[in-house]
């Protein structure tokens, strides 16, 4: 009787130990970022105001559309280094196109996207056609490359003075709501639909998952990795003209370190370096703990050598705990 006692128990305690882990993997993220508001909130009594709230959330914008292509390249087991750099050349063609040529102010936005959707396309056509042996070397090989485009458009030069249909999306509002926030919100809504509701989304999941075991069963595996390259090339170049639109200017320094905010936002909404792990939800809970930590740094006016400090520890500590993540799922 007590055998079976014991099996019932242990029968009783895995679902649960299941469910438990699976609410942290789901929860544990939001629950942290609700800790890190109630210290804020303690700490500044300006931080839970409505102005310092729609300020966060404005400028966590541009980090929140670029993190959507780097959770795509990680889902698959890679990395974008490139994006910050593609963000700039984007929107300094944009500013040519726009400021000096005298473009329709639509085509040139036209333009900028069309522009990081190509330099999205070589980064994956560096993996899969060039076979470089990692996602690291093509797309740092095309940060440097996009970097120096940028500087050399313009001969190092801002462009400034756009139109306010180029504005638009940075700049304007919907009553106290930014109207990028809105962008934000149905970007991830598509996104999460687009990755849990269609083919394509699921084979993404696949190919990070086993590229090898997605190949034998038909999965078309450089086609998904170039199309995930392609997407976080054009959410670069559209997190760009959210800030063109913010500060009426474009400049070929723009978007430096965005990559590093980027990974910092994917791997602490619980995505897994090693792929084919993470939920496009989590991604903007971590998008938006970054933003928290950064304006409660500012308002407690925490030296900003202290706050880029935290936030390469707290990228360490999340690759740590995926690390730890993926041994005890190989020891179950």
């Amino acid at each position: 009787m007590a055998k079976n006692q014991k099996f019932a128990i242990q029968g009783l305690k895995d679902p649960l130990t299941k469910w438990f882990k699976e609410y942290l993997y789901s929860f544990g993220v939001l629950l942290n970022l609700v800790l890190l508001c109630a210290v804020m909130a303690i700490a500044s009594p300006r931080f839970l105001t409505v102005d310092n709230v729609m300020n966060i959330t404005a400028q966590a914008a541009v980090n929140s559309i670029v993190s959507i292509g780097m959770f795509l390249a990680i889902l698959t087991s890679g990395i974008d280094l490139s994006v910050g750099s593609v963000l700039a050349l984007s929107t300094m063609g944009m500013g040519v196109f726009t400021v000096r040529w005298g473009v329709d102010p639509l085509l040139s936005l036209f333009l900028c996207l069309a522009i990081g959707m190509g330099l999205g396309l070589l980064n994956g056509l560096m993996l899969t056609k060039m076979r470089l042996p990692h996602p690291f070397i093509s797309t740092m090989g095309m940060r440097q490359m996009a970097r120096g485009l940028s500087l050399a458009v313009t001969a190092t030069a801002p462009v400034y003075g756009f139109k306010p249909a180029i504005n638009f999306l940075g700049s304007r509002s919907l009553g106290v709501v930014p109207v990028s926030v809105v962008l934000v919100a149905v970007l991830y809504i598509f996104m999460y639909i687009f990755l849990t509701r269609t083919t394509t989304g699921r084979y993404i999941y696949a190919v990070g998952g086993n590229k090898e075991a997605s190949r034998l069963s038909g999965i078309n595996v450089n086609g998904i990795l170039n199309l995930v390259y392609m997407i976080s090339g054009f959410m670069a170049a559209l997190a760009g003209i959210v800030l063109v639109g913010r500060v009426d200017t474009a400049y070929p320094l723009a978007g430096i370190d965005y990559e590093t905010d980027a990974v910092a936002a994917v791997i602490i909404g619980g995505a897994s370096f090693f792929g084919g792990i993470g939920k496009i939800g989590n991604t903007i809970v971590g998008v938006l703990l970054i933003a928290v930590l950064r304006n409660g740094f500012n308002l407690l006016r925490v030296d900003s050598a202290y706050q880029t400090f935290a936030i390469g520890a707290v990228i360490v500590i999340a690759v740590f705990l995926d690390v730890l993540r993926k041994k005890a799922v190989k020891a179950a």
